[in-house]
């Protein structure tokens, strides 16, 4: 393969317009297998973490809500976009260490008068290890505009076992 094959326009000589299209997507049986294969991985997209290859973080199966995690010597953050939900919708967990955010997303109008939606609808979980042991009476969740933030304080046991590691040239 050649680094002109990467360009999704040829250059032509002289001063003609460049064409758009390579010579290959004007070829129906190509144009097909792309597609077939852009659905397959639409749709094994949303297994999540079974299938490591293929899965990722905006697969709306396994990766809805879209979730932030900041950690620092002092706590860690949680931040996750519910867009559309209100706080009564969503239930925070936090049972051996790990922090569980789950609900459900409702549909505002009847499947009848519904054509085409994009929009995700249904029940959630994401379930969040924290690897660190937690003040789980100092814990902190507060909603607004459709974000959730969890702080979640760290012990003084999980504070002082952070180790320095000197790199070695």
């Amino acid at each position: 393969m050649s680094v002109r094959d990467l360009i999704p326009w040829s250059r032509n000589n002289g001063n003609q317009v460049p064409s758009l299209f390579r010579d290959d997507d004007r070829d129906p049986f190509l144009s097909l297998h792309r597609e077939v294969n852009r659905l397959f991985d639409d749709v094994f997209r949303g297994f999540g973490s079974g299938l490591p290859s293929l899965s990722s973080a905006t697969g709306l199966g396994g990766g809805w809500p879209s979730i932030e995690i900041s950690d620092n010597d002092k706590e860690i953050k949680v931040t996750a976009e519910v867009p559309g939900l209100e706080e009564k919708d969503i239930e925070v967990l936090l049972n051996d260490g790990v922090l569980t955010l789950k609900g459900e997303k409702q549909s505002e109008i009847e499947n009848k008068d519904r054509q085409f939606s994009e929009r995700y609808y249904g029940r959630f979980e994401r379930r969040i290890p924290l690897g660190v042991e937690v003040k789980e009476d100092n814990i902190d969740a507060r909603f607004k505009n459709g974000v959730l933030t969890v702080t979640l304080p760290k012990t003084e046991k999980a504070q002082s076992q952070i180790k320095r590691i000197a790199i070695k040239s």
